[in-house]
Parts: C-alpha cells; sequence; structure tokens
C-alpha cells in the first residue's frame, strides 16, 4: 500500500508516478493541463473532489487511488487521450511531470488562549466557510460569538460543535429588522464585528449583468455590512473601541479577478472601510480589511457568462495557491484582536502574493 491516501495534497498525488499520469490523462481529456491546478497543489485530493461541483468526479479518485495501489492505469481508461492500457508504473516513471512539484513548509493553526477572552463578537457568514473558520477560531480563543447567516440548518452544526460560546441569529443581513436582532442576540455589548458574508457574480462583464445579479451581489456585499456596521459603531463609541474587520477579495485591488457586479462590490466596501477608518479615527474604533485571494470554500459559483468569464480566465492563472478557510481566519482574527493596536484603515492581502502579479 503506497503512502498515499485521499487527504494527500494534490502535489503528492501529481508525483506518484502512476495515479499522476492518471490524473494528467484526466485534465487532458477536459482541454487542461496540470498548470491549471497550480493554485490547488497544497489542496488533500478529497477536498478538490468535493468543491469542485463535479468537475472531478468521486470515481476519479477512486480510480486514482487503484492506480497508486496497483502501479497499473485500468485498460481502456482516458484512452481517447491516448494514455492508460494497462501501463506499468516504470513506464510511466519515464514520463517527463512537466511542473515541478515542491513541498513548501505546511502551516499549522496557532490557537492563542484568552485572546478573545470576555469579549462578543459578531462574524456573519458564520455558518460555512471563514465565517465559520473566523467563529471556531474566535471561540477556541475565548470568546463569544454571534453567528450570523441565512442558513438555519448551518447554524445548528455550528453550535453542536461550538457549543454556548456561540448564539445562532438566522438572519438575512440586506433586511433592515436584521441588524436590530442581531444586536439583541449580543446583549448590548460588541466589542468586534467581522462582516464576512458575501456572495460572487458570474463573471459577467458590465454589457452581460442582469438587473437581478447587479441587485443582489450590491445588497449583500455592500449594504449588508453597512446596515451592521451603523449598528454597533454606536455602542463602540460609547465604549470607547471596537474592532471592525470587513472580508473584501482580489477583486477589490484590481479589475481582473472577477465581474463588474462583484468587483463593484468590493471596491465599495474597500471605500465604505477606509472612509470609516477615517472618520473615527482616535475614538478606539478600528476599521480594516482583508483581502482574500482563492480560498477552499465550497462557495457556489453561478454558470459563466460566456464574455467576462473568458476575459477572467486568463488573468487567474496568476493564482498562487489555494488558501484553506482557516489561514483566512488568521488573518481576519489578528485584526479583530487588540492586537491590531494602531491598525486602521489598512487593507490587507492575504492572498499568497497574488495581488504582487
Amino acid at each position: 500500500m503506497p503512502n498515499i491516501t485521499p487527504a494527500s495534497p494534490l502535489r503528492d498525488w501529481l508525483a506518484e508516478p502512476t495515479a499522476g499520469q492518471v490524473l494528467r490523462g484526466f485534465l487532458a481529456s477536459q482541454g487542461q493541463s496540470e498548470e491549471a491546478l497550480a493554485p490547488a497543489l497544497g489542496l488533500p485530493l478529497e477536498q478538490l473532489v468535493q468543491m469542485s461541483g463535479g468537475k472531478f468526479p468521486a470515481e476519479l479518485m477512486d480510480t486514482l487511488v487503484t492506480a497508486a495501489e496497483t502501479g497499473q492505469i485500468p485498460h481502456g481508461l482516458l484512452a481517447d487521450t491516448g494514455t492508460g492500457t494497462g501501463t506499468d508504473a516504470a513506464a510511466v516513471a519515464e514520463t517527463d511531470p512537466g511542473v515541478e512539484i515542491g513541498a513548501p513548509e505546511p502551516w499549522t493553526e496557532q490557537v492563542t488562549p484568552g485572546r478573545f477572552g470576555g469579549q462578543s463578537v459578531i462574524v456573519t457568514g458564520a455558518a460555512s466557510g471563514i465565517g465559520r473558520a473566523v467563529a471556531s477560531r474566535i471561540v477556541r480563543e475565548g470568546g463569544r460569538v454571534v453567528a450570523v447567516d441565512i442558513s438555519a440548518d448551518g447554524l445548528a452544526a455550528l453550535a453542536a460543535d461550538l457549543g454556548e460560546a456561540l448564539v445562532p441569529v438566522t438572519a438575512d443581513i440586506t433586511e433592515p429588522a436584521s441588524a436590530d436582532a442581531v444586536l439583541a442576540a449580543a446583549a448590548g455589548r460588541v466589542d468586534a464585528l467581522a462582516n464576512v458574508a458575501g456572495v460572487m457574480d458570474n463573471d459577467a462583464a458590465v454589457h452581460e449583468v442582469d438587473d437581478t445579479t447587479w441587485e443582489r451581489v450590491l445588497r449583500i456585499n455592500v449594504e449588508g455590512p453597512m446596515r451592521l456596521m451603523r449598528a454597533v459603531v454606536p455602542g463602540m463609541l460609547a465604549a470607547g473601541g471596537g474592532r471592525i474587520v470587513n472580508v473584501v477579495s482580489e477583486a477589490a485591488l484590481r479589475g481582473s479577478a472577477a465581474g463588474a457586479a462583484y468587483t463593484t462590490s468590493k471596491h465599495a466596501l474597500v471605500g465604505l472601510t477606509v472612509s470609516s477608518a477615517y472618520q473615527y479615527a482616535g475614538t478606539g474604533v478600528q476599521i480594516n480589511a482583508v483581502a482574500p485571494g482563492a480560498v477552499a470554500t465550497g462557495i457556489a459559483m453561478p454558470a459563466a457568462a460566456p464574455f467576462g468569464s473568458a476575459r477572467t480566465a486568463k488573468m487567474r492563472v496568476a493564482i498562487p495557491r489555494l488558501a484553506m478557510a482557516e489561514e483566512l481566519a488568521a488573518s481576519i482574527t489578528f485584526l479583530l484582536s487588540k492586537d491590531a493596536v494602531n491598525i486602521n484603515g489598512a487593507i490587507l492581502p492575504s492572498d499568497g502574493g497574488w495581488s504582487t502579479a
């Protein structure tokens, strides 16, 4: 049995002689090469399959496991790509792997006990992805989290994991009444707010964007954060301090990361962040933003608009890697904590260097 499992990173599967050949052949059958997987090399194979929306079927993972175990590519597999007729591992090993696969030092989350002790933090989008990772870390660091999401089932699962330190609030952040419900759940004290909830667009250029997409993206990505900021700032001013972190995006830093609606929304959220940081400077209220690059969250991606998606696809090859939600939580919780003293109005790229390309 080879020392490789579905939990092994994608780079290990590409480096495995037989399974790597199967995987490259599958990519070729889809009109892709392994270069397209460069941002995902650190992801476990099973997670890539799970978040791919069917593009990497579970049957492929089973086939890769079999190929690694036996050193054989099943007969007939990927025949249309010119690979796979029972080729043995020795023959496959002679194949030039193309991209050299590195092995960077793995990251391990380092929880700081008591960092949020006695503090109450609102986290939106808390039922999944980055929001869930942020909520989890704050609770594990001693804080109380008011977890806001539109998914009641997701919040129930999170509450089951995190216990009484988590207060779930099922709410649509775009509804005016939702801010009052969140404040009520916070019981009058809000030390920090993480505006994580957001939705993607379909990469539509402005001549393709429809009113429904435009209004939904702007409402969730801009109006929702504004409403919660407006609700919590008076209490923070009265208390002499507080911290707000808005999650923007690589699309807030460039025009080539998403469509017109999403890019506009994230640029607008940066404007809201820096304007507010200036207005409240010196009051103890600090307002910053984190700009993630590609993150393995499994966020729903609408069907791509033809013109816009063809343009953005050309630039996404520059993505250095996919980050895990917990890695983004590390950046966000730092800015939510009192360790972020003297940081105000910062837009922190947490994108593996994508914004430098």
